[in-house]
């Protein structure tokens, strides 16, 4: 069997704190009168609940991957966690013979894991190729017809921008789609909320206008960029890599991962996972992302706290920061991941901003919490409702109180 889980571990992977609290009080031997465990990594129980009949679950451990027969939308569900908990407290036997129920849907998991490690080559080379033809021809009009109405923006003034509303910006978000050219769609929506966003957003406005500017010059003259900066050009504009390319290209990074945080983000029925790691001998952060549909689990084989030894396979770009996890040997005995100084945090994001300008986002962990001065207190409302405090985010006045300002 796999490397047996703790408690910690098992009850991180539930999605709230209702969903703990059920699968703590189901995690005993009378809830469930059928349980079993079997290599490479199976576990299968029936819990008795109020139903007359037991709800099937099952759990593969290499994934993991949940199945129960219960009518719960959360994944995993309260008794897929109570059945982890009791394996974690070795209180499941090893049984090599599931019963049929759980046996059918082990061997579909392997059987689809098989079928996807074949899909490795298109069906039509030649096709495949036109097709990137086309998109190549519609991304460079798209990208003429950007680099005609940035300039507009440029030469009428920034001014009217306050009062254009978002149509501005999706109308050409929308050729931007058109033009298969979703990362620059994605940008440009975003900056509808610039204009509103405080003192000194023309500064910002136009700082976003010249990095899109930057792109599609970038992308204009791709021989005169190295082939790691000419990669993320791409990726910026919205170009993917597949993963079967990545696997057989990159040189992959073994070290022991330091799993440090976890965010799920919905988004257009489609469910994100990001999961931010760093290695304890390389220092190196990596990103992994996971997809799934809503409603559909996501891979929770990285849990918060805990450290992997793993390769990963980078994307190949400027700032290596996404990553694939190629192989994983083993779960090893977490430590303290070390920090760095706000100095250091600083020059490592200026030395990757030197390398991609158009870097939006950059992983921080801190030896230690930094101070933050106490907010000024206001004479006239609760701090709950102090719009001083709202003001104070945006360098802004509140009228109500004589603390504004400072």
């Amino acid at each position: 069997m796999a490397e047996r889980w703790d408690r910690a571990r098992v009850l991180a992977l539930a999605p709230d704190g209702s969903s703990q609290r059920a699968a703590q009080s189901l995690a005993s031997a009378r809830s469930w009168p059928l349980t079993g465990a079997a290599e490479p990594g199976a576990l299968w129980g029936e819990c008795q609940g109020r139903a007359a009949t037991p709800y099937r679950t099952a759990v593969d451990l290499s994934g993991p991957a949940y199945q129960c027969s219960c009518p719960s939308r959360k994944f995993p569900c309260k008794h897929a966690l109570a059945l982890l908990l009791l394996w974690s407290d070795d209180s499941i036997a090893t049984d090599d013979d599931p019963p049929p129920w759980a046996g059918s849907w082990f061997a579909t998991r392997s059987a689809r894991g098989s079928d996807a490690g074949d899909r490795k080559t298109p069906a039509d080379p030649a096709a495949a190729v036109r097709r990137a033809e086309q998109r190549e021809a519609r991304v460079a009009a798209g990208l003429t017809e950007l680099d005609r109405w940035l300039c507009d923006q440029v030469r009428q003034g920034l001014a009217a921008s306050q009062r254009s509303g978002y149509q501005l910006w999706d109308d050409i978000a929308s050729r931007m789609v058109d033009a298969q050219a979703p990362g620059l769609a994605e940008r440009l929506r975003a900056l509808a909320a610039v204009p509103h966003s405080g003192p000194g957003w023309e500064g910002r406005l136009l700082e976003e206008y010249a990095l899109l500017r930057l792109l599609v010059t970038a992308y204009s003259a791709p021989g005169k960029l190295p082939p790691t900066l000419r990669d993320t050009v791409r990726s910026r504009i919205g170009f993917t890599v597949r993963q079967a390319e990545v696997l057989a290209s990159a040189a992959p990074v073994r070290d022991h991962w330091h799993v440090l945080a976890r965010r799920d983000l919905d988004q257009d029925r489609i469910r994100t996972r990001r999961t931010w790691l760093r290695g304890r001998r390389t220092g190196q952060f990596a990103l992994v992302l996971g997809f799934a549909p809503t409603g559909q689990p996501l891979d929770d084989s990285l849990a918060v706290g805990t450290e992997a030894d793993a390769d990963l396979a980078f994307y190949p770009v400027a700032v290596p920061l996404r990553a694939l996890v190629a192989t994983r040997y083993d779960t090893v005995p977490a430590g303290a991941p070390p920090g760095t100084t706000t100095a250091g945090l600083l020059a490592g994001y200026a030395s990757a901003l030197g390398e991609d300008p158009w870097l939006d986002s950059w992983p921080a962990l801190l030896e230690a919490t930094p101070a933050r001065a106490p907010l000024p207190a206001c004479s006239t409302r609760p701090a709950t409702l102090c719009r001083c405090i709202r003001a104070r985010a945006t360098a802004g006045r509140c009228s109500r109180c004589p603390a504004a300002g400072r």
